[in-house]
């Protein structure tokens, strides 16, 4: 009785610990942290000030913190002579991204100091142009001359300028045989074609006096195209005729597309043209056709002698465009199976057969397509009278997994460069490490970037795995304040303000696009500018646009205003907050035209996937919200001309 008495309280006893160790080492960790995180601050103030002893004193008592590496490689690229401690660096850190990064430099820093040896033995190839010029210049000096030498020329023939470090490779391969004058010519018409034309003045210059007169005459058509009228001007004996002529036509297509077309069906015949250039040609175009919905295109393109998807796909949008739903058959079936399986194409195909009088083929597809969140999965629900599906499946989080992952080395840098304010790197970490993941770990990194509540970051996150179902991650609820009280303001949905941050920035208030467009919705601070003298609203500075209650005001007060001009149609104030009203007005019927079509034919790419997702993205939030007032059917009224 005695034993058994003893046993339940030493159970006890050990729960009670059990219980209490956790709690004390959380308590004897965090005051560590803490310190580590303070020596960290100091040991990179000392890298910045040079003082190297007192930052190896600081480095010193950081010998388990996650960052250790990171404050390592700060001081070693600053001392990138210190040959022997950034081998032992690259060798025992070599799965870190710090590794690449300090190789990198260690090797410009190698080649500048022309220690070959050293160099090669430590290259290795990637798609940086200055490595691989001094990779060739150091192999041309181990006695690989030919190999270097045919390298060079790759290196070369290129339609921009390369870095300086190529200069010396490009010195030797200019004194050597492999100089051609095919070379010249090769780079020139790259120039050319890259509108480089400094590069293909200087091109010119080192040509013989022949060859320097036939590329006058290039650079004369490329910045006159319409000279090409002139017959006499381009022997049709000389070489380069036949690239220079279908580069005319090229630079013509642009400035007049009519004469264009005369000119190169007249006389594309008359010269030797490579078929590369011809179909380079030709698709240019009948594409150009196809953006300007010119009746010819749908021939044009047909004509194609070897169509690319692009191609394919706006033969079947200039059908489209014009109605014509036969040739809008004919056109997907020319798709590969892949291709046509798209719902997009599904879609399409089920507008021919409702078209055509094959109401019950048409039917069944927009059923089977309305089980869908997407796109054409609600045009379709609409089609047969079929709520919306949210088709919601949550990530399956397994938590020892989870929890593995989220103690790893490069999680935990993660952490602790979000924990030391050092934003920007912990998002440069958390992409080096997904690129380093299998499917099922990407699933679950997303689920931590939504726990750490990096919204745009687990959304792209879970994109990377093409995981598409888990509605919470994918389509997070923010700024709910701010959105209701402005959709209250302008009198908009509030489900398609959140639809637009949706896609505008994916819910990161300091997101700022490669052309300034800044903050949740995105606002170019010239608009911004414009918004706060309409809305007698101090303008400070384009920084102001980073903040959520600003940014999201001036959004909706935008859309409202762009919705009001374009007569209350969502999706053409949806293309014009992308794309600008100037170019909706532009894309314009002449005659009232079905509003999937119009969409469907928009000639940008971005404006087309950006108009569909906002609309989408609107009603997955409305459903969200649980105030399902609009419907596609709202949002498809037929575009009529302006």
């Amino acid at each position: 009785m005695q034993a058994r008495l003893f046993l339940k309280i030493m159970k006890i006893f050990i729960y009670i610990v059990l219980l209490i160790l956790p709690l004390q080492f959380s308590m004897a960790s965090t005051p560590d942290l803490e310190a580590q995180r303070k020596n960290f601050v100091l040991a990179e103030k000392m890298i910045r000030k040079g003082k190297d002893a007192q930052f190896f004193k600081q480095l010193s008592k950081l010998e388990n913190y996650p960052l250790n590496p990171y404050l390592q490689y700060h001081w070693l690229k600053k001392n990138l002579n210190q040959t022997k401690k950034i081998k032992t660096f690259l060798h025992g850190y070599k799965d870190t991204r710090y590794a690449g990064l300090l190789n990198y430099k260690w090797q410009l820093y190698l080649a500048k100091n022309k220690q070959w040896t050293e160099f090669l033995k430590h290259y290795r190839p990637g798609k940086n142009t200055k490595l691989q010029c001094y990779y060739y210049r150091a192999k041309y000096n181990a006695g690989a001359k030919k190999e270097a030498l045919l390298a060079a020329q790759k290196l070369w023939a290129v339609g921009k300028s390369q870095p300086g470090e190529c200069d010396p490779l490009f010195k030797t391969l200019k004194g050597s045989p492999y100089f051609t004058s095919d070379l010249l010519w090769q780079r020139f018409d790259a120039a050319l074609r890259n509108r480089k034309i400094p590069l293909a003045n200087y091109v010119k210059r080192l040509m013989n006096k022949k060859n320097q007169k036939i590329a006058q005459v290039w650079l004369d058509i490329h910045s006159k195209p319409l000279r090409l009228k002139n017959k006499t001007l381009l022997n049709k004996n000389t070489p380069q005729a036949g690239n220079i002529f279908s580069h005319g036509v090229n630079r013509l297509i642009s400035k007049d597309l009519s004469k264009a077309i005369t000119i190169w069906d007249a006389r594309k015949a008359d010269y030797k043209i490579s078929s590369a250039a011809i179909n380079r040609v030709e698709k240019r175009l009948a594409m150009s056709l196809a953006y300007r919905r010119d009746s010819r295109a749908f021939t044009r393109l047909s004509g194609l002698a070897e169509p690319d998807l692009s191609a394919q796909e706006w033969t079947i949008r200039s059908a489209l465009r014009q109605q014509n739903w036969p040739n809008v058959k004919q056109a997907i079936n020319k798709l590969n199976k892949e291709d046509r399986k798209k719902d997009k194409w599904r879609y399409w195909l089920a507008r021919v057969n409702e078209n055509t009088g094959k109401s019950k083929a048409a039917n069944f597809t927009f059923d089977k397509l309305s089980k869908n969140r997407s796109y054409y999965g609600y045009l379709s629900a609409e089609k047969v009278d079929k709520d919306y599906q949210l088709v919601d499946n949550p990530i399956k989080v397994a938590p020892l997994m989870y929890k593995r992952l989220k103690n790893s080395e490069d999680f935990r840098v993660v952490a602790e460069l979000i924990a030391v304010n050092k934003p920007l790197e912990a998002k440069r970490q958390w992409w080096y490490v997904i690129s380093k993941l299998d499917k099922k770990e990407i699933v679950l990194a997303a689920k931590y970037a939504q726990e750490i509540d990096w919204k745009e970051v687990a959304i792209f996150t879970l994109a990377k795995a093409k995981y598409w179902d888990d509605v919470t991650v994918r389509f997070p609820m923010a700024y709910q304040a701010q959105v209701k009280k402005n959709a209250k303001t302008q009198k908009l949905n509030p489900a398609v303000i959140l639809g637009l941050i949706r896609r505008e920035s994916a819910f990161n208030k300091n997101a700022q696009s490669p052309v300034g467009a800044r903050g949740l919705m995105q606002i170019m601070p010239k608009t911004g500018r414009q918004i706060a003298k309409e809305l007698k609203q101090k303008w400070k500075s384009k920084t102001m646009l980073f903040n959520a209650e600003t940014n999201v005001k001036f959004g909706s007060y935008y859309y409202k205003q762009l919705l009001n001009r374009f007569d209350g149609h969502y999706a053409l104030a949806a293309a014009a907050y992308n794309a600008g009203p100037h170019r909706v007005k532009r894309w314009l019927p002449t005659s009232p035209l079905a509003a999937d079509i119009w969409i469907e034919t928009i000639p940008f790419k971005e404006t087309r996937a950006y108009v569909s997702a906002v609309l989408t993205y609107a009603l997955i939030y409305q459903k969200k919200l649980k105030k399902n007032v609009l419907t596609m059917k709202d949002f498809m009224r037929d575009v009529v001309p302006g």
